[in-house]
C-alpha cells in the first residue's frame, strides 16, 4: 500500500506545478484585459440592438435638437480614444455636428490608473467655468502613456491656466475631489449598457467598440447614415 500511496502522491505533486502556473497565467491574463481594454480593441465593432443610454451631466457638442446623437464612454488616458479624437471626432464635428445632424455627448470610463481618474475630475471642474469641450480637447492632445505623470494633478492645474480659467476655483474642485463620485458613477453605468473597452460609443443606442486604425471612420459612418435615412 504505502508505495502506491508514494505514488498518488507524487501524481499529484507532478500536476500541482502546471496547475499553479496555468492558473497564474489565467490571473495575469485576466488582469491584462482588464488594465488595457481599451488599448487592445483595434477593430472596431458594431453592436447589434440599440440599448438606451442616458446623455449623462455634461455639456453637448452640436445642437440638442440634432436626429443622431453619439454617446462616447471614454478615458482620457486610452489611445484609442486619442485615435477616436484625431481620426474620427474631427469628421464627425466637421461634416455632421457644424450641420446640425449629430450631437456628441461624453461619459467618462475611467479605468487605467488614478491619472485616469484625476483628467476626469478636471475636466469637469473646467465644466463648472463652462470649458468641458476646451478642457477635453486639451487632455487628449497632451496624451502621453499611461499614470507617466502627463495628467498628474500639478499639470491638470497647469492645463486649467492655459485655458484662462479661474485657477484658484478650478484647484480647490480638483484637490478636494469635488468630482470623485461623479466619475466613478459614470464608469459604473457605463458597465452597466455594456462598455467593455474603451472608447465605447453608442449611436442612438447601437454600440460602436473601438477604433479600427486602418480605416477609423467607415463603421461610424455606416451607422450615422443608417438613422440619417
Amino acid at each position: 500500500m504505502e508505495p502506491q500511496q508514494e505514488t498518488t502522491q507524487s501524481v499529484k505533486s507532478s500536476l500541482s506545478v502546471p496547475l499553479s502556473i496555468v492558473v497564474a497565467g489565467l490571473l495575469i491574463a485576466g488582469a491584462v484585459w482588464f488594465r488595457g481594454t481599451g488599448n487592445i480593441d483595434t477593430t472596431a465593432q458594431v453592436g447589434t440592438k440599440p440599448v438606451k443610454v442616458d446623455l449623462g451631466n455634461l455639456p453637448v457638442l452640436g445642437d440638442e435638437n440634432a436626429k443622431i446623437t453619439i454617446i462616447e464612454f471614454a478615458d482620457y488616458q486610452c489611445p484609442y480614444c486619442e485615435a477616436f479624437f484625431t481620426q474620427v471626432e474631427p469628421i464627425l464635428r466637421e461634416e455632421y455636428v457644424k450641420k446640425g445632424l449629430v450631437k456628441v455627448q461624453w461619459r467618462d470610463f475611467a479605468f487605467l490608473g488614478p491619472e485616469s481618474f484625476w483628467a476626469a475630475e478636471a475636466a469637469r471642474c473646467a465644466n463648472d467655468q463652462g470649458k468641458f469641450w476646451q478642457y477635453h480637447d486639451l487632455l487628449l492632445n497632451r496624451q502621453k502613456g499611461e499614470n507617466e505623470g502627463a495628467f498628474s494633478k500639478e499639470n491638470l492645474k497647469t492645463f486649467a491656466g492655459e485655458l484662462g480659467l479661474n485657477t484658484a476655483d478650478f484647484d480647490s474642485c480638483l484637490d478636494t475631489g469635488k468630482y470623485v463620485q461623479t466619475v466613478k458613477d459614470d464608469t459604473d453605468y457605463g458597465r452597466s449598457v455594456g462598455v467593455t473597452g474603451t472608447p465605447g460609443t453608442f449611436i442612438n443606442g447601437e454600440q460602436v467598440v473601438g477604433v479600427d486604425r486602418n480605416d477609423p471612420f467607415t463603421q461610424f459612418k455606416v451607422v450615422i447614415d443608417k438613422y440619417l435615412k
